[in-house]
Protein backbone atom coordinates (compact mmCIF):
# COMPACT_ATOMS: atom_id res chain seq x y z
CA UNK A 1 0.00 0.00 0.00
CA UNK A 2 0.91 3.65 -0.32
CA UNK A 3 2.44 5.46 2.67
CA UNK A 4 3.36 9.13 3.00
CA UNK A 5 6.78 9.83 4.49
CA UNK A 6 8.32 13.12 5.48
CA UNK A 7 12.00 13.13 4.51
CA UNK A 8 14.91 15.48 5.10
CA UNK A 9 16.41 16.27 1.71
CA UNK A 10 18.32 19.12 0.18
CA UNK A 11 15.21 21.29 0.22
CA UNK A 12 14.29 20.58 3.83
CA UNK A 13 11.38 18.49 5.02
CA UNK A 14 9.24 17.21 2.15
CA UNK A 15 6.46 14.64 1.87
CA UNK A 16 6.63 11.81 -0.64
CA UNK A 17 4.59 8.69 -1.30
CA UNK A 18 6.06 5.19 -1.21
CA UNK A 19 4.44 1.86 -2.04
CA UNK A 20 5.48 -0.68 0.57
CA UNK A 21 4.20 -3.56 2.64
CA UNK A 22 4.61 -1.63 5.90
CA UNK A 23 6.31 1.40 7.41
CA UNK A 24 9.66 -0.37 7.92
CA UNK A 25 9.77 -1.40 4.27
CA UNK A 26 8.98 2.17 3.24
CA UNK A 27 11.80 3.51 5.44
CA UNK A 28 14.27 1.09 3.81
CA UNK A 29 13.21 2.15 0.32
CA UNK A 30 13.67 5.83 1.11
CA UNK A 31 16.99 5.22 2.88
CA UNK A 32 18.37 3.54 -0.26
CA UNK A 33 17.77 6.84 -2.08
CA UNK A 34 19.97 8.69 0.38
CA UNK A 35 17.12 10.39 2.25
CA UNK A 36 16.44 10.47 5.99
CA UNK A 37 12.90 9.75 7.18
CA UNK A 38 11.47 12.28 9.65
CA UNK A 39 7.92 10.92 9.98
CA UNK A 40 5.55 8.34 8.53
CA UNK A 41 1.90 9.19 7.99
CA UNK A 42 0.27 5.75 8.08
CA UNK A 43 -3.20 7.27 8.18
CA UNK A 44 -3.06 8.00 4.48
CA UNK A 45 -2.30 4.42 3.56
CA UNK A 46 -4.37 3.07 0.68
CA UNK A 47 -4.18 0.04 -1.57
CA UNK A 48 -1.59 0.52 -4.28
CA UNK A 49 -4.01 -0.69 -6.94
CA UNK A 50 -6.22 2.35 -6.33
CA UNK A 51 -3.48 4.82 -7.11
CA UNK A 52 -2.13 5.78 -10.55
CA UNK A 53 1.29 4.84 -11.71
CA UNK A 54 1.32 1.12 -11.11
CA UNK A 55 4.27 -0.61 -12.77
CA UNK A 56 2.06 -2.85 -14.86
CA UNK A 57 0.41 0.19 -16.52
CA UNK A 58 3.46 2.29 -17.24
CA UNK A 59 6.16 1.33 -19.72
CA UNK A 60 9.31 2.78 -18.19
CA UNK A 61 11.52 1.74 -21.12
CA UNK A 62 9.28 3.42 -23.68
CA UNK A 63 8.99 6.52 -21.51
CA UNK A 64 12.78 6.73 -21.18
CA UNK A 65 13.35 6.37 -24.92
CA UNK A 66 10.70 8.92 -25.84
CA UNK A 67 11.88 11.43 -23.24
CA UNK A 68 15.48 11.06 -24.45
CA UNK A 69 14.40 11.64 -28.08
CA UNK A 70 12.46 14.78 -27.18
CA UNK A 71 15.33 16.19 -25.11
CA UNK A 72 17.76 15.51 -27.96
CA UNK A 73 15.38 17.37 -30.27
CA UNK A 74 15.79 20.50 -28.14
CA UNK A 75 12.73 20.49 -25.88
CA UNK A 76 13.18 21.22 -22.20
CA UNK A 77 12.05 18.72 -19.56
CA UNK A 78 8.63 20.30 -18.91
CA UNK A 79 7.86 20.56 -22.63
CA UNK A 80 8.96 17.00 -23.24
CA UNK A 81 6.84 15.50 -20.45
CA UNK A 82 3.88 17.67 -21.45
CA UNK A 83 4.17 16.28 -24.98
CA UNK A 84 4.25 12.73 -23.66
CA UNK A 85 1.21 13.43 -21.49
CA UNK A 86 -0.82 14.75 -24.44
CA UNK A 87 -0.16 11.66 -26.55
CA UNK A 88 -0.82 9.21 -23.67
CA UNK A 89 -4.12 7.32 -23.86
CA UNK A 90 -3.88 5.15 -20.72
CA UNK A 91 -5.55 6.91 -17.79
CA UNK A 92 -3.08 5.76 -15.12
CA UNK A 93 -0.03 6.74 -17.19
CA UNK A 94 -1.58 10.11 -18.04
CA UNK A 95 -2.26 10.82 -14.36
CA UNK A 96 1.30 9.88 -13.48
CA UNK A 97 2.72 12.26 -16.09
CA UNK A 98 0.38 14.98 -14.86
CA UNK A 99 1.73 14.44 -11.32
CA UNK A 100 5.28 14.77 -12.64
CA UNK A 101 4.38 18.02 -14.39
CA UNK A 102 2.81 19.41 -11.24
CA UNK A 103 5.99 18.73 -9.26
CA UNK A 104 8.17 20.31 -11.96
CA UNK A 105 5.99 23.42 -12.11
CA UNK A 106 6.36 23.77 -8.34
CA UNK A 107 10.11 24.07 -8.88
CA UNK A 108 11.17 20.54 -7.95
CA UNK A 109 13.98 18.80 -9.76
CA UNK A 110 13.12 16.03 -12.16
CA UNK A 111 14.84 13.46 -9.94
CA UNK A 112 12.75 14.60 -6.97
CA UNK A 113 9.59 14.26 -9.06
CA UNK A 114 10.59 10.72 -10.06
CA UNK A 115 11.40 9.88 -6.44
CA UNK A 116 7.78 10.57 -5.51
CA UNK A 117 6.83 7.39 -7.41
CA UNK A 118 9.33 4.70 -6.38
CA UNK A 119 7.09 1.88 -7.60
CA UNK A 120 7.37 3.11 -11.19
CA UNK A 121 10.82 4.72 -11.12
CA UNK A 122 13.39 2.50 -9.36
CA UNK A 123 16.11 3.99 -7.22
CA UNK A 124 18.75 3.24 -9.88
CA UNK A 125 16.83 5.35 -12.39
CA UNK A 126 16.33 8.19 -9.92
CA UNK A 127 20.02 8.20 -8.95
CA UNK A 128 21.10 8.29 -12.61
CA UNK A 129 18.83 11.25 -13.30
CA UNK A 130 20.02 13.04 -10.15
CA UNK A 131 23.67 12.68 -11.14
CA UNK A 132 22.90 13.76 -14.71
CA UNK A 133 21.15 16.92 -13.49
CA UNK A 134 24.34 17.97 -11.76
CA UNK A 135 26.50 17.78 -14.88
CA UNK A 136 23.90 18.54 -17.57
CA UNK A 137 23.92 15.15 -19.29
CA UNK A 138 20.31 14.11 -18.77
CA UNK A 139 19.77 12.81 -22.31
CA UNK A 140 22.95 10.71 -22.14
CA UNK A 141 21.90 9.30 -18.76
CA UNK A 142 18.51 8.34 -20.17
CA UNK A 143 20.27 6.66 -23.08
CA UNK A 144 22.45 4.63 -20.73
CA UNK A 145 19.46 3.59 -18.65
CA UNK A 146 17.54 2.66 -21.80
CA UNK A 147 20.40 0.40 -22.92
CA UNK A 148 20.49 -1.07 -19.43
CA UNK A 149 16.77 -1.80 -19.52
CA UNK A 150 17.00 -3.36 -22.98
CA UNK A 151 19.77 -5.70 -21.87
CA UNK A 152 17.86 -6.72 -18.75
CA UNK A 153 14.75 -7.32 -20.85
CA UNK A 154 16.79 -9.48 -23.22
CA UNK A 155 17.97 -11.65 -20.33
CA UNK A 156 14.45 -11.89 -18.94
CA UNK A 157 13.12 -13.06 -22.30
CA UNK A 158 15.76 -15.79 -22.41
CA UNK A 159 14.62 -17.10 -19.05
CA UNK A 160 10.93 -16.91 -20.03
CA UNK A 161 11.43 -18.62 -23.39
CA UNK A 162 13.46 -21.39 -21.76
CA UNK A 163 10.66 -22.09 -19.26
CA UNK A 164 7.76 -21.80 -21.71
CA UNK A 165 8.15 -25.16 -23.47
CA UNK A 166 8.46 -27.19 -20.24
CA UNK A 167 5.37 -25.41 -18.89
CA UNK A 168 3.40 -26.34 -22.02
CA UNK A 169 4.56 -29.96 -21.73
CA UNK A 170 3.51 -30.06 -18.10
CA UNK A 171 0.03 -28.66 -18.83
CA UNK A 172 -0.55 -31.02 -21.77
CA UNK A 173 0.61 -34.02 -19.76
CA UNK A 174 -1.66 -33.06 -16.88
CA UNK A 175 -4.66 -32.68 -19.19
CA UNK A 176 -4.02 -36.06 -20.84
CA UNK A 177 -3.70 -37.72 -17.44
CA UNK A 178 -6.94 -36.14 -16.20
CA UNK A 179 -8.73 -37.26 -19.38
CA UNK A 180 -7.58 -40.84 -18.92
CA UNK A 181 -8.53 -40.90 -15.25
CA UNK A 182 -11.79 -39.00 -15.53
CA UNK A 183 -13.22 -40.44 -18.76
CA UNK A 184 -11.45 -43.58 -19.98
CA UNK A 185 -10.93 -45.30 -16.62
CA UNK A 186 -14.63 -45.19 -15.60
CA UNK A 187 -15.52 -46.81 -18.95
CA UNK A 188 -13.11 -49.66 -18.27
CA UNK A 189 -14.38 -50.02 -14.73
CA UNK A 190 -17.82 -51.11 -16.00
CA UNK A 191 -16.21 -53.95 -17.94
CA UNK A 192 -14.27 -55.09 -14.87
CA UNK A 193 -17.34 -54.95 -12.64
CA UNK A 194 -19.30 -57.20 -15.04
CA UNK A 195 -16.43 -59.68 -15.11
CA UNK A 196 -16.83 -60.23 -11.38
CA UNK A 197 -13.09 -60.28 -10.65
CA UNK A 198 -11.42 -57.97 -8.16
CA UNK A 199 -8.37 -56.21 -9.62
CA UNK A 200 -5.06 -55.70 -7.85
CA UNK A 201 -4.59 -52.97 -5.21
CA UNK A 202 -2.83 -50.54 -7.57
CA UNK A 203 -5.58 -50.91 -10.14
CA UNK A 204 -8.26 -50.42 -7.47
CA UNK A 205 -6.61 -47.17 -6.37
CA UNK A 206 -6.44 -45.97 -9.95
CA UNK A 207 -10.10 -46.89 -10.50
CA UNK A 208 -11.09 -45.05 -7.32
CA UNK A 209 -9.29 -41.93 -8.55
CA UNK A 210 -11.06 -42.21 -11.89
CA UNK A 211 -14.47 -42.56 -10.23
CA UNK A 212 -13.75 -39.54 -8.03
CA UNK A 213 -12.90 -37.38 -11.05
CA UNK A 214 -15.92 -38.66 -12.94
CA UNK A 215 -18.41 -38.23 -10.08
CA UNK A 216 -17.17 -34.88 -8.78
CA UNK A 217 -16.23 -32.83 -11.86
CA UNK A 218 -17.34 -29.57 -10.21
CA UNK A 219 -15.03 -30.08 -7.25
CA UNK A 220 -12.13 -31.02 -9.53
CA UNK A 221 -12.71 -27.97 -11.74
CA UNK A 222 -12.93 -25.78 -8.65
CA UNK A 223 -9.63 -27.06 -7.35
CA UNK A 224 -8.07 -26.60 -10.78
CA UNK A 225 -9.40 -23.04 -10.97
CA UNK A 226 -8.06 -22.31 -7.47
CA UNK A 227 -4.66 -23.68 -8.48
CA UNK A 228 -4.58 -21.61 -11.67
CA UNK A 229 -5.73 -18.55 -9.74
CA UNK A 230 -2.97 -19.06 -7.18
CA UNK A 231 -0.35 -19.34 -9.91
CA UNK A 232 -1.65 -16.20 -11.63
CA UNK A 233 -1.66 -14.34 -8.31
CA UNK A 234 1.99 -15.23 -7.77
CA UNK A 235 2.88 -14.21 -11.33
CA UNK A 236 1.03 -10.88 -11.20
CA UNK A 237 2.10 -9.83 -7.70
CA UNK A 238 5.65 -8.47 -7.71
CA UNK A 239 6.35 -9.39 -4.10
CA UNK A 240 4.99 -12.95 -4.38
CA UNK A 241 6.75 -13.48 -7.69
CA UNK A 242 10.07 -12.35 -6.27
CA UNK A 243 9.64 -14.66 -3.28
CA UNK A 244 8.75 -17.60 -5.55
CA UNK A 245 11.74 -16.98 -7.81
CA UNK A 246 14.02 -16.70 -4.79
CA UNK A 247 12.83 -20.10 -3.55
CA UNK A 248 13.27 -21.65 -6.98
CA UNK A 249 16.77 -20.21 -7.23
CA UNK A 250 17.72 -22.14 -4.09
CA UNK A 251 17.13 -25.49 -5.79
CA UNK A 252 20.47 -27.20 -6.49
CA UNK A 253 19.80 -27.50 -10.22
CA UNK A 254 18.89 -23.80 -10.52
CA UNK A 255 21.26 -22.26 -7.96
CA UNK A 256 24.04 -21.71 -10.49
CA UNK A 257 21.73 -20.03 -13.00
CA UNK A 258 20.20 -17.81 -10.32
CA UNK A 259 23.65 -16.75 -9.10
CA UNK A 260 24.80 -15.84 -12.63
CA UNK A 261 21.65 -13.81 -13.22
CA UNK A 262 22.07 -11.92 -9.94
CA UNK A 263 25.76 -11.18 -10.59
CA UNK A 264 25.14 -10.00 -14.17
CA UNK A 265 22.40 -7.66 -13.02
CA UNK A 266 24.55 -6.43 -10.12
CA UNK A 267 27.63 -5.62 -12.22
CA UNK A 268 25.55 -3.97 -14.95
CA UNK A 269 23.75 -1.80 -12.40
CA UNK A 270 26.99 -0.71 -10.72
CA UNK A 271 28.43 0.12 -14.14
CA UNK A 272 25.38 2.25 -14.98
CA UNK A 273 25.61 4.13 -11.68
CA UNK A 274 29.33 4.78 -12.12
CA UNK A 275 28.74 6.08 -15.66
CA UNK A 276 26.12 8.41 -14.21
CA UNK A 277 28.64 9.87 -11.74
CA UNK A 278 27.61 8.03 -8.57
CA UNK A 279 30.58 7.30 -6.25
CA UNK A 280 31.59 3.63 -6.10
CA UNK A 281 30.63 2.95 -2.44
CA UNK A 282 27.22 4.56 -2.98
CA UNK A 283 26.74 2.61 -6.22
CA UNK A 284 27.51 -0.66 -4.46
CA UNK A 285 25.08 0.14 -1.67
CA UNK A 286 22.31 0.93 -4.13
CA UNK A 287 22.93 -2.25 -6.14
CA UNK A 288 23.00 -4.37 -2.98
CA UNK A 289 19.22 -4.87 -3.12
CA UNK A 290 19.65 -6.83 -6.36
CA UNK A 291 21.64 -9.58 -4.65
CA UNK A 292 20.34 -12.55 -2.68
CA UNK A 293 21.24 -12.63 1.05
CA UNK A 294 24.14 -15.06 0.56
CA UNK A 295 25.80 -12.57 -1.83
CA UNK A 296 24.75 -9.37 -0.03
CA UNK A 297 26.68 -10.30 3.13
CA UNK A 298 30.12 -10.46 1.44
CA UNK A 299 29.28 -7.23 -0.39
CA UNK A 300 28.72 -5.47 2.94
CA UNK A 301 32.16 -6.60 4.09
CA UNK A 302 33.62 -5.47 0.78
CA UNK A 303 32.10 -2.00 1.13
CA UNK A 304 33.69 -1.65 4.56
CA UNK A 305 37.09 -2.64 3.11
CA UNK A 306 36.56 -0.27 0.16
CA UNK A 307 35.92 2.66 2.51
CA UNK A 308 39.08 1.69 4.37
CA UNK A 309 41.10 2.37 1.22
CA UNK A 310 41.33 -0.99 -0.56
CA UNK A 311 40.61 -1.20 -4.30
CA UNK A 312 37.39 -2.96 -5.25
CA UNK A 313 39.14 -6.10 -6.54
CA UNK A 314 40.92 -6.54 -3.20
CA UNK A 315 37.83 -5.64 -1.17
CA UNK A 316 35.86 -8.45 -2.84
CA UNK A 317 38.76 -10.90 -2.93
CA UNK A 318 37.75 -14.44 -1.99
CA UNK A 319 33.99 -13.77 -2.08
CA UNK A 320 31.40 -15.38 -4.34
CA UNK A 321 30.91 -11.98 -5.98
CA UNK A 322 34.27 -12.15 -7.70
CA UNK A 323 34.65 -14.64 -10.53
CA UNK A 324 38.10 -15.10 -12.14
CA UNK A 325 37.06 -13.08 -15.19
CA UNK A 326 35.49 -10.38 -13.04
CA UNK A 327 38.67 -10.08 -10.95
CA UNK A 328 40.92 -9.74 -14.01
CA UNK A 329 38.71 -7.18 -15.74
CA UNK A 330 38.22 -5.27 -12.51
CA UNK A 331 41.96 -4.92 -11.98
CA UNK A 332 42.36 -3.70 -15.56
CA UNK A 333 39.63 -1.14 -14.98
CA UNK A 334 41.22 0.07 -11.76
CA UNK A 335 44.58 0.56 -13.45
CA UNK A 336 43.16 2.31 -16.52
CA UNK A 337 40.46 4.34 -14.79
CA UNK A 338 37.74 2.56 -16.80
CA UNK A 339 36.12 0.56 -14.04
CA UNK A 340 32.57 1.18 -15.28
CA UNK A 341 33.45 -0.15 -18.74
CA UNK A 342 35.14 -3.24 -17.29
CA UNK A 343 32.15 -3.96 -15.06
CA UNK A 344 29.88 -3.81 -18.11
CA UNK A 345 32.18 -6.25 -19.90
CA UNK A 346 32.04 -8.50 -16.87
CA UNK A 347 28.25 -8.45 -17.08
CA UNK A 348 28.46 -9.44 -20.74
CA UNK A 349 30.67 -12.42 -19.93
CA UNK A 350 28.20 -13.44 -17.26
CA UNK A 351 25.34 -13.05 -19.75
CA UNK A 352 27.05 -15.48 -22.12
CA UNK A 353 27.68 -17.94 -19.31
CA UNK A 354 24.06 -17.55 -18.21
CA UNK A 355 22.84 -18.29 -21.75
CA UNK A 356 24.93 -21.45 -21.89
CA UNK A 357 23.62 -22.51 -18.49
CA UNK A 358 20.00 -21.95 -19.53
CA UNK A 359 20.51 -23.88 -22.77
CA UNK A 360 22.15 -26.77 -20.94
CA UNK A 361 19.37 -26.89 -18.37
CA UNK A 362 16.70 -26.84 -21.09
CA UNK A 363 18.39 -29.64 -23.05
CA UNK A 364 18.50 -31.80 -19.93
CA UNK A 365 15.22 -30.87 -18.28
CA UNK A 366 12.91 -31.09 -21.29
CA UNK A 367 13.67 -34.76 -22.12
CA UNK A 368 13.44 -35.65 -18.43
CA UNK A 369 10.07 -33.92 -18.17
CA UNK A 370 8.80 -35.68 -21.28
CA UNK A 371 9.99 -39.01 -19.88
CA UNK A 372 8.26 -38.32 -16.55
CA UNK A 373 4.99 -37.44 -18.29
CA UNK A 374 5.26 -40.55 -20.45
CA UNK A 375 5.87 -42.70 -17.39
CA UNK A 376 2.81 -41.29 -15.60
CA UNK A 377 0.57 -41.84 -18.62
CA UNK A 378 2.07 -45.28 -19.20
CA UNK A 379 1.44 -46.29 -15.59
CA UNK A 380 -2.22 -45.24 -15.90
CA UNK A 381 -2.62 -47.25 -19.11
CA UNK A 382 -0.86 -50.33 -17.70
CA UNK A 383 -2.92 -50.27 -14.49
CA UNK A 384 -6.01 -49.89 -16.60
CA UNK A 385 -5.21 -52.91 -18.77
CA UNK A 386 -3.77 -55.19 -16.09
CA UNK A 387 -7.22 -56.44 -14.97
CA UNK A 388 -8.13 -57.07 -18.63
CA UNK A 389 -4.97 -59.13 -19.11
CA UNK A 390 -5.72 -61.01 -15.89
CA UNK A 391 -9.27 -61.68 -17.10
CA UNK A 392 -8.07 -62.96 -20.47
CA UNK A 393 -5.53 -65.20 -18.70
CA UNK A 394 -8.26 -66.74 -16.56
CA UNK A 395 -10.28 -67.57 -19.69
CA UNK A 396 -7.23 -69.32 -21.13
Amino acid sequence: MRLRLKVAGAGGGEWLEVEAANADDARRQVARQGLRVLAVDAGTAAPAASRPGRRGRFDLLLFTQELMALLDAGLNVVEAIETLRRKETAVAASELLEALLADLREGKRLSDAFAQHPVVFPSVFVASVLAAERNGTLAQALGRFSAYQLQMEKIRKKVVSASLYPAILLVVGLLVTLFLLGYVVPKFSTVLERAGREPALASRLMLAAGHFLHNWPGLVLGLAAALIGGVLAVVMNLRLRAAALARLARLPVLAGIGRLFALARFYRTVSLLLESGIPLPKALEMARALLPPELAAPLDRGIVSLRAGLPLSDALQGSALLTPIAESLMRVGERSGKLAEMLERTARFLDEELTRGIDTFARLFEPLLMAAIGIVIGVVVVLMYMPIFDLIGSFG
